[in-house]
């Protein structure tokens, strides 16, 4: 019962503003804890909106949400104050960001300890994102990504194909991933786990009846200009053909 009193009840902080950037700015994020979402947008500013969370006043107005805005670089830094050696002081403190940019703007360097990252619709020269533990999900990025998760799950999904020359690389630690891509899809693929099995439907029909395999390398529909990579130290990965839109 004592889990709904006042004692135990999350407070907020919301703080929101508006950027005018360059449409191939470089954007570094970093946070502790909490979530970063990403997505790419037809705009040429950028839109941040940070919700901070704890369960004290006093730890609340500790955590810092710091923007440095510069000609062709945005830095949005997270400053949590140090948590108690004794459990029985306040540890809490979280920051959830939404953030918009230019879906041309290059997201140089994202990094959150634990939580949930998101990035949506991005198109710049480079992505490169790493999550400490928890879920990383990429959608629609085609760019030249790079995602690292050191335990947890990781989903890749796109709803459509572009020809183009760029890469998508997926490296897990710890933990399974998930690709979802359309049948037209072109690109060199490279499946690989230390101790796990792959599941994939773009696998050559001679090797559909074959024994599970730890590792696929395949030219889908002749390679084209574009690599996707996945490699998990210990998990599974599962690549699903989906079926084109109508």
């Amino acid at each position: 019962m004592g889990c709904g009193s006042a004692a135990h009840r999350t407070l907020e902080e919301t703080f929101e503003q508006i950027y005018t950037i360059e449409p191939t700015a470089n954007v570094t994020v970093i946070n502790g804890d909490g979530a970063v979402f990403v997505y790419g947008s037809n705009t040429n500013e950028m839109r941040v909106q940070a919700i901070k969370r704890a369960y004290t006043r006093g730890r609340l107005k500790q955590i810092a949400v710091n923007v440095s805005i510069q000609p062709d670089s945005i830095s949005i830094n997270t400053k949590f104050p140090p948590k108690p050696k004794w459990a029985l002081f306040d540890r809490s403190g979280t920051v959830d960001y939404t953030i918009v940019v230019p879906a041309t703007a290059n997201l140089a360097r994202l990094e959150l300890g634990a939580g949930e990252v998101l990035l949506d619709g991005m198109r710049g020269q480079k992505v490169h994102a790493r999550l400490g533990s928890g879920r990383m999900f990429a959608h629609n990025c085609f760019s030249n990504v790079a995602l690292t998760l050191d335990r947890g799950t990781l989903m890749l999904a796109y709803d459509w194909w572009e020809l183009g020359k760029f890469s998508i690389q997926a490296n897990i630690a710890r933990g399974n991933a998930s690709a979802f891509f359309p049948a037209d899809i072109v690109c060199h693929l490279v499946a690989e786990t230390g101790h796990g099995k792959i599941e994939s439907d773009f696998r050559d029909s001679t090797e559909r009846g074959a024994k599970e395999s730890t590792k696929i390398d395949t030219l889908i529909e002749g390679g084209g200009d574009a690599a996707v990579t996945m490699r998990a130290k210990e998990g599974d990965l599962r690549i699903v053909k989906t079926s084109l839109t109508q």
